[in-house]
């Protein structure tokens, strides 16, 4: 069984059909990308399997169990995260703040003992998980720093720090490189690669950098007018043509 199941998912809005019968399944311990034209449904799918987003029909199984329609917090908690196209969530906050009140705010009854004050054992291992996260993140050297006053490229891996602090077994990057430099974007896919290979966790990329695409992912799903119009393995994708007619533009990526 994959850790995360979809199937016939479909998303009305009114005559408009976003996603259309789409059928899905990750491996754990798998990258997998979701590539596709703009308005092909990739942020809607995303926002269907983490629940910002209910579906028409069809229905989205992780980790054996029906999350269909669920609240994304209910989701969260089951341990499937997505980041946004924004950046860090607490931007007057520091980054080792920002992470703490990631925790604290999808696992609702630590944030309750914290305001309460009746579990100190649990807000020194949540302090010492949030540092690990950042450390493993390179992000140490700017625990204190403001999130607003960090590039930008630290800012998205903030944003990733942040999903991290719910202890998912799945995050979904919602186009973690976008506007990054070819030193950031290597920084934040050796960071994707460590969170499968040290961590063992699953992680699924929407994302328009083919090349961080292709070169990260092991397996690619296509989409397009909300269909799913193929997958394979990266050099499949590239020379598919299909994929190039639709999306591409050209005869080949080069590998």
């Amino acid at each position: 069984m994959a850790l995360l199941e979809v199937r016939g998912l479909v998303k009305r809005f009114g005559g408009l059909v976003a996603v259309n019968d789409v059928d899905l399944d990750v491996e754990a311990g798998e990258i997998r990308g979701i590539i596709g034209p703009n308005g092909a449904g990739k942020t809607t799918l995303f926002n269907l399997i983490s629940g910002a987003l209910k579906p028409t029909s069809g229905s989205i199984r992780f980790d054996g169990k029906i999350v269909s329609g669920s609240k994304p917090s209910h989701i969260a908690r089951a341990g499937l995260v997505r980041t946004f196209q924004r950046n860090a969530m607490f931007p007057t906050y520091s980054v080792l703040d920002n992470v703490m009140l990631a925790r604290h705010t999808q696992i609702k009854e630590n944030l309750f003992k914290a305001i309460l004050g009746t579990d100190q054992k649990d807000e020194e291992q949540a302090l010492l998980r949030s540092r690990e996260i950042i450390a493993f993140l390179e992000l140490s050297a700017y625990e204190n720093e403001l999130a607003q006053n960090l590039s930008h490229g630290h800012q998205r891996i903030l944003g990733i720090a942040n999903a991290l602090a719910v202890e998912p077994k799945l995050i979904m990057l919602d186009e973690p490189v976008a506007g990054m430099n070819p030193t950031e974007t290597a920084v934040v896919t050796d960071h994707i690669r460590r969170l499968r290979d040290e961590w063992n966790m699953t992680v699924i990329l929407v994302e328009h950098d083919m090349r961080t695409v292709m070169d990260t992912c092991e397996y690619i799903s296509v989409l397009n007018f909300g269909e799913k119009l193929m997958e394979g393995i990266p050099r499949e994708v590239a020379q598919d043509s299909r994929v190039i007619e639709a999306y591409l533009g050209s005869d080949e990526i080069e590998l």
